[in-house]
């Protein structure tokens, strides 16, 4: 996708602000990217690149047109990072290789620096989406990410004070704009849409281990146990989701189920009824030894976050199921449901409950829709097989923020279309 934005200092911002950074996160991250390169893509380090007879732009030429074959050891910082470790450069470049694009590129180089938080950085990827003071943040980029040689307190103040400029640009500029548009139903879809990408994360091959660092990144720890790969997951990962939509005032963080529910309880948060009928974002919790007479008054076993609830069906997506992040569907009022954690979304919004509609073609499951036609994709990514489809009246099933196909739709009757689609085919 093209960046957004009429400088490189607003691309990247709205860039680290489109992978879920806080502002204080982005901003300290952006001061420490210009200390290292006055965040020049094409940023050679300065003394080294005089011994080596290139400049910014040569160099960058020459890796392009391969004349130069010496990039990967050559201990040259190089582009936004300045980075200079063989293992680092070598995967930038052959980041930019399957890209098909050059060493310099911008938004290559920003798409690399996800992939390495993400990979090899997840607990400073935490802290920098939930990071509330931009100090925090500098300090945790400079010493787990960049690592200078200077990492005293004077070059600590100095990236964060480049940090500080950048939050008093973008952040504090447009926090009216960002403050006024947050509707109850966005942060429900925002805490579901976390659960959403995590589906498919297993124990069995370690990719769990991003989610229970994330929780174990948050600090205070609960009861000051930090989870092991091994235990049991599902609180740590429901908690993990409310980490990274930044929704900890209203969700209890825990690693047990019992003590969570008592969290909800001191927050006034908790509906203790089977019958009672959850919305998305809700939290649902387990009891595995219910006898189905009755409420459910057990001790709890499990718990997950609703995704949708369609006629008498609720569909929850839960972490630790047979080891992994999955999908269950089960009927309201079923065996089993203990009760619902019920996070008050209404105390965070900035939209009056009665205002959130679609007036920004924002879209929430449930709604009714013109699918205008043309296309469904078997996947919400790119790469997904496309088949053709005829324009229908349809219903959202659901939303995968931020993905290529980002709508799931069902026609209302008929079988025209089953599948996702572009936000560009569909009318309100």
């Amino acid at each position: 996708m093209a960046l957004e934005g009429k400088t490189v200092q607003e691309q990247i911002w709205n860039y680290l602000k489109s992978k879920g950074l806080s502002n204080h996160g982005t901003a300290g991250f952006m001061g420490n990217l210009f200390a290292e390169s006055g965040l020049e893509p094409k940023k050679l380090q300065i003394m080294t690149g005089k011994k080596l007879n290139y400049t910014d732009d040569s160099y960058t030429q020459a890796v392009d047109d391969d004349s130069y074959h010496n990039f990967v050891n050559d201990s040259v910082g190089y582009g936004l990072a300045q980075w200079t470790y063989c293992s680092r450069k070598e995967g930038l470049l052959e980041f930019v290789k399957l890209r098909k694009c050059s060493i310099g590129d911008l938004e290559a180089q920003l798409e690399f620096l996800m992939k390495e938080l993400a990979e090899s950085y997840s607990a400073l990827l935490v802290k920098l989406k939930s990071a509330r003071t931009v100090k925090a943040a500098s300090d945790a980029v400079l010493t787990g990410f960049e690592m200078p040689e200077d990492q005293s307190d004077a070059e600590k103040e100095k990236r964060a004070d480049y940090g500080r400029q950048y939050y008093e640009e973008f952040a504090q500029a447009r926090k009216e704009e960002v403050t006024s548009s947050i509707t109850e139903a966005e942060l429900r879809r925002k805490l579901v849409s976390i659960m959403q990408g995590w589906i498919g994360c297993k124990g069995s091959d370690g990719s769990h281990k991003r989610i229970i660092d994330i929780y174990n990144a948050h600090k205070p720890l609960a009861r000051s146990y930090a989870v092991k790969y091994t235990d049991a997951w599902c609180t740590a990962g429901a908690s993990a989701a409310a980490i990274v939509a930044e929704l900890t005032d209203i969700i209890p963080t825990e690693c047990g189920c019992n003590q969570m529910i008592e969290l909800f309880k001191k927050l006034g948060a908790w509906k203790e009824s089977d019958v009672y009928v959850p919305s998305p974002g809700d939290y649902i919790f387990y009891d595995w030894q219910d006898n189905g007479v009755g409420d459910n008054t057990g001790g709890a076993d499990h718990v997950g976050i609703v995704e949708k609830v369609a006629g008498s069906t609720i569909t929850v997506i839960e972490c630790n199921i047979n080891d992994a992040c999955g999908r269950r569907n089960i009927k309201v009022n079923g065996r089993y449901i203990r009760g619902y954690g019920v996070p008050k979304y209404s105390a965070k919004a900035t939209v009056p409950k009665g205002e959130d509609v679609n007036k920004s073609g924002i879209l929430k499951v449930g709604d009714v829709v013109e699918f205008t036609g043309s296309r469904q994709y078997t996947s919400s990514y790119l790469g997904g097989t496309k088949k053709p489809a005829k324009p229908c009246q349809a219903r959202v099933t659901a939303i995968s923020e931020g993905k290529p196909h980002p709508y799931h739709l069902v026609a209302i009757s008929g079988s025209k279309v089953y599948g996702w689609c572009d936000a560009a085919n569909i009318g309100t």
